[in-house]
This record gives structure tokens, sequence and C-alpha cells, in this order.
């Protein structure tokens, strides 16, 4: 028996004309990258910032990346995305250099499929190559599940980054796999805490627990710890006490287009709960 659901079929044709539009969109330049400052909350100075994809249709306006990321991602456009982003974020790192402007690190999220392919340490060589950024200059973001989803392949991958010089960050930490000994085989720099975890740890011991146990295992194994979403003070100011190498988020910055963040960068003064905790820090 077959049932005629309008609503689903109105719900595929535009997926089906989301994801031609998304092609073309590639070639037309409507993609750009947005950017969000990390920092140091022990000193207030600006150490990194993460590229975001942003989609600026010609009629439909800014599109947010969790309408088109998961299409791309079964289509398999997610490479050509990610190899456009993978470019454009070492184009840009070229520029602020050039300029003087020089964050340490610019991260780059990773997808499942990019990484399983097989051809990302290929993409990161060509657009290390093209543009003349360093490769200590790039942050790869990969999930924790990203990472295990096909083990074998994805530590050679990491392996092969990480000796090119590339840094490399496990993204939304302690979401993932229960199992940790898998850290101690990855050649990896950075833990980057849930936002799901900084949001509420000021108001649920749980949260605090596991923020504090991430930070301390992190730094046991000599990782950094970044932890995103910090949106209010009393979040920054805990996560300071627990000496939190770096934090992102909303109470530093929206993210903003390339051309706003070389102003920031500029011109950045550190939040007053942190300013006035470190008064010798400056942007």
């Amino acid at each position: 028996m077959c049932f005629f659901c309008p609503e689903l079929t109105r719900r595929a044709k535009h997926r089906l004309a989301l994801d031609a539009e998304l092609r073309a969109a590639l070639e037309r330049n409507e993609l750009l990258l947005y950017y969000q400052p990390q920092i140091d909350p022990a000193s207030g100075r600006i150490v990194g910032l993460e590229s975001l994809l942003r989609w600026q249709h010609p009629e439909r306006g800014m599109i947010p990346p969790y309408e088109f990321i998961p299409l791309a991602e079964e289509s398999g456009l997610v490479v050509r995305l990610g190899d456009w982003v993978l470019r454009e974020a070492c184009r840009q790192i070229k520029r602020w250099s050039e300029v003087g402007l020089t964050p340490r690190h610019t991260a780059v999220n990773v997808s499942a499929v990019q990484l399983s392919r097989g051809r990302l340490i290929d993409s990161v060589k060509a657009a290390l190559a093209e543009t003349g950024s360093r490769p200590e200059q790039l942050e790869l973001e990969i999930t924790e599940s990203c990472v295990l989803m096909e083990r074998d392949r994805s530590f050679k991958a990491l392996a092969e980054l990480s000796a090119l010089g590339v840094r490399l960050s496990i993204d939304d930490f302690g979401t993932g796999y229960s199992s940790l000994s898998y850290l101690q085989q990855l050649e990896v720099h950075k833990l980057k805490v849930d936002i799901s975890f900084v949001r509420g740890m000021t108001t649920n011991s749980g949260n605090a627990s596991i923020v504090k146990a991430i930070i301390a295992l992190g730094h046991s194994l000599g990782l950094e710890v970044i932890a995103e979403g910090v949106e209010e003070p009393a979040q920054a100011s805990y996560l300071r006490s627990l000496h939190c190498d770096v934090i992102q988020g909303y109470l530093i910055s929206r993210p903003i287009p390339a051309d706003e963040m070389t102003h920031f960068l500029t011109s950045f003064e550190p939040p007053e709960i942190l300013a006035n905790e470190s008064p010798s820090a400056s942007g």
C-alpha cells in the first residue's frame, strides 16, 4: 500500500533544490567564512580563531550551517566544501600574517567524510602550498565520534597530519565514546570541552565536575584544553580558576566576517572580568 504525503514530497523537493543550489554556490562565491576568537583567560590575549562556514544565499539570505552541512555530508559534497574551507582559511591566515596580525592558529572543522575518504592530507598539503601558510598556523578540529568511526584509517590520517606540523584538536570532547585509551594513541594537541557542559556548569554540579575532570585529564596528558560556548562572566571566571587554557564564546565575540575580525584583532580589549583579574593583559 502506498501513502501520498504532501509534506514529505515538499521536504524532498526542498532538499533536492538546496543540494543543487549549494553546488552552484561553490561556483558563485556565495560561501564565506566567519571567525570567532579564542583567548587565554589567564592573560586575556587572543591566541587563536575558529573559522565557521556560512552561506549567503542571494534570495534566502544567510542560511545556517545546520541546514546545509548535513545535506552536504549525505551527498558527498562536503569534501568539496571542506577543500574550499581549507583553502580560504589558509588564504586568510596568509593575509593576516602579511599585515602583522598573527593569531597562533586558525581552526577548521573537519567532517567524518573528509577524514574517512583518505584525501584530507592531500587537501591540507595543497591548501598550504597554494597559500604559503605555515602548517603550525592551521588547526583541524575533529569530533570524538568522527575519529573513532573508522579508527585505523582515522589514526593513520591524523598521524600524517601531525607529522606535517598541523595542530589537531578533538572537538565536542566528553559526548562520545566512554573509552579514553585512544587519547594516548593519538598525536593530538588539544581537547575542546563540549558546549553542553560549559553552558550548564555554573548551575549544575554534575556539569561542573565533568568540565573540571576533562581539564585535569587533558593537562595530565600534556594537552591544551579549550572551552567553547562561554557566554557569562561567571563561566569565564570558573574556567580560569580551573586553569583552562583557552576559552571561546559570545562573552568575547560572536562569529564575524574576516574584515570585521581584522579590526577586532587590532582593537581587542579583554572582557572586564578577565581584565580585572589580569591587569597586565593586553590585546
